[in-house]
């Protein structure tokens, strides 16, 4: 499809705390390639969506806040917790978009924005 997010990077301080994050909010699993400063994202049914890399990569001198990437899950108010829980902080409370859905922004452990949204069912 065209016009849709195919991949992403997420900058990271910490690859042990960030994957662990992700791997207990999104049942993500990590591959490394390349220098042991990366690692590829693989979604629970095995799909490469993405990589966490560490911020010295970065192509500007400021730290990289953020890649407000939305990720559907099934249950927002169960997300939440998993994103308290494993040491995320909510910034939006869920607010409903009408006619769309309900979402929650957040920051994970590195301090990234991001976007959970539960999708209005038809």
């Amino acid at each position: 499809m065209k016009n849709k997010p195919s991949h992403f990077a997420i900058y990271i301080d910490d690859m042990k705390r960030a994957s662990s994050f992700y791997s207990a909010l999104f049942d993500w699993d990590f591959v490394e390639y390349g220098p042991p400063e990366f690692r590829q994202i693989k979604s629970a049914d095995s799909q490469l969506i993405g990589a966490l890399q560490e911020r010295k990569f970065s192509p500007i001198s400021d730290k990289v806040i953020g890649y407000e990437c939305t990720i559907e899950v099934e249950n927002l108010d169960r997300t939440i917790g998993l994103i308290e829980k494993n040491g995320g902080k909510i910034v939006l409370t869920k607010v409903e978009i009408p006619g769309v859905g309900w979402i929650a922004k957040f920051l994970d452990t590195e301090g990234n924005l991001a976007c959970v949204m539960e999708y209005q069912k038809e």
